[in-house]
C-alpha cells in the first residue's frame, strides 16, 4: 500500500509539473467582449514596474472602439489592468491599436495606428509623464507610407534610435492590398516626430514574405541590438493562417537577412493554448540583460486572444528559445 501511494504521489507530482510547463503566463482582458481578448503586446520597464500595452476590441454595444489597454506587473507573471487609451481624435477613425513605445528623458512616447479605414491606416503619436495619461499630437497622424510600391497604409510601428536618427519600421501592403511587408522611414533627433519630419528610406520593402510559412504577410517588426547586431523579430502570415514568428538580422538597420527559412517560434500543437497562432512579437530586454519574447495566441481561430512570453537566450549563432522546464 505504501509503495502504491509513493508511485501515485510521484505520478501526480510529475503530471503537475508537466501541466505547469505547458501553461505559461497567459494574460487576458475580458472587459470588452466578455471573453479573453488582448493582442499586439508591447512591454517596457518604467518607474520600477513592468508595463504591458496591448490592443483591446470594441465594446459589444459599439460605445467604444478599438483601444489600447495598460497593465502593470512586478514580476512579468501577475498583471493588473491600470488604464486604457481610447480614440478621441477624428483622424483616429474607429479606434486605435498596435502600440509601440519609447522612453526619452523620463517621458513615454507612444506610437500607434488608427483603425477602421482599411488600407488608409496611419501612425499616430502621443506622450505621457506617468505612462497612463497621454497627450496626443494635435497633428495626428504623424506618418503614412509613401511610394509606388505600397498602398499608403502604415501599421505596427516600431521605433529605435540609431546614428542620431530615429528609425521607424512599419507594415504596409502593396497597391493591390494583397501582400504585407515591412518599410522603413527616419527622422532626425529633435524633430519631435511630427508630420512632415519623416523620410522614407527605401523605395521598396526592406523585408517581404518569401518563405512558404510566411504566406503573403510579414508584419509587426520588433527590434533589439545585441553585440552590435540588430535582430528583428517579425510575424509571418496573416492572423490564424497560422501566424508564426521569424527573425532577421542586420548590421545597419537597413539591409536585413533572415536567419532561417523556418519559423523561430511556431504555433502550438493541437490542444495547446496557441494552436491557432503564435504572432505579433515584442522582444523585451530587462534591466538585468535577460530578454523575453512576448507574443499573442489563441486556440479558436481568433474568437479569443491571450498574451504570453518565452525567454530568449543568446548564442554566437543568434537567439534561441529557452526550454520550458
Amino acid at each position: 500500500m505504501i509503495r502504491l501511494f509513493v508511485v501515485l504521489f510521484l505520478f501526480l507530482n510529475l503530471f503537475a509539473n508537466s501541466s505547469k510547463a505547458q501553461n505559461p503566463m497567459l494574460f487576458k482582458d475580458t472587459s470588452r467582449v466578455g471573453v479573453p481578448y488582448a493582442k499586439d503586446p508591447f512591454v517596457l520597464r518604467f518607474k520600477g514596474l513592468y508595463w504591458l500595452y496591448y490592443s483591446i476590441p470594441p465594446a459589444l454595444d459599439g460605445s467604444v472602439g478599438w483601444s489600447i489597454g495598460i497593465a502593470l506587473s512586478e514580476d512579468l507573471q501577475k498583471w493588473s489592468k491600470a488604464g486604457e487609451i481610447r480614440a478621441t481624435q477624428e483622424k483616429e477613425g474607429k479606434g486605435i491599436c498596435a502600440p509601440s513605445l519609447l522612453i526619452l528623458e523620463n517621458k513615454v512616447h507612444i506610437f500607434y495606428q488608427s483603425y477602421g479605414d482599411f488600407g488608409k491606416e496611419a501612425i499616430c503619436h502621443a506622450t505621457s509623464e506617468d505612462g497612463i495619461h497621454f497627450d496626443k499630437d494635435p497633428g495626428n497622424p504623424v506618418f503614412k507610407a509613401e511610394g509606388a510600391w505600397n498602398c499608403g497604409r502604415a501599421i505596427d510601428a516600431e521605433i529605435i534610435s540609431m546614428d542620431e536618427q530615429y528609425y521607424l519600421y512599419f507594415a504596409t501592403r502593396d497597391p493591390k492590398m494583397e501582400v504585407q511587408s515591412v518599410g522603413l522611414a527616419t527622422t532626425l533627433f529633435g524633430a519631435n516626430f511630427e508630420w512632415g519630419s519623416w523620410e522614407m528610406l527605401s523605395d521598396e520593402s526592406i523585408l517581404k514574405p518569401e518563405e512558404s510559412w510566411e504566406k503573403k504577410c510579414i508584419e509587426a517588426p520588433s527590434i533589439i541590438n545585441r553585440n552590435n547586431q540588430y535582430y528583428m523579430f517579425y510575424a509571418g502570415g496573416y492572423n490564424n493562417e497560422p501566424q508564426q514568428i521569424g527573425v532577421a538580422k542586420s548590421r545597419d538597420g537597413k539591409i536585413w537577412k533572415k536567419i532561417s527559412s523556418e519559423p523561430f517560434l511556431k504555433n502550438g500543437m493541437p490542444g495547446s493554448w496557441n494552436e491557432s497562432e503564435s504572432g505579433h512579437p515584442c522582444i523585451f530586454e530587462d534591466v538585468d540583460g535577460r530578454t523575453y519574447l512576448f507574443y499573442q495566441g489563441n486556440d479558436d481561430r481568433g474568437k479569443s486572444w491571450y498574451i504570453s512570453y518565452r525567454e530568449v537566450v543568446w548564442k554566437k549563432s543568434g537567439p534561441v528559445l529557452k526550454n520550458i522546464n
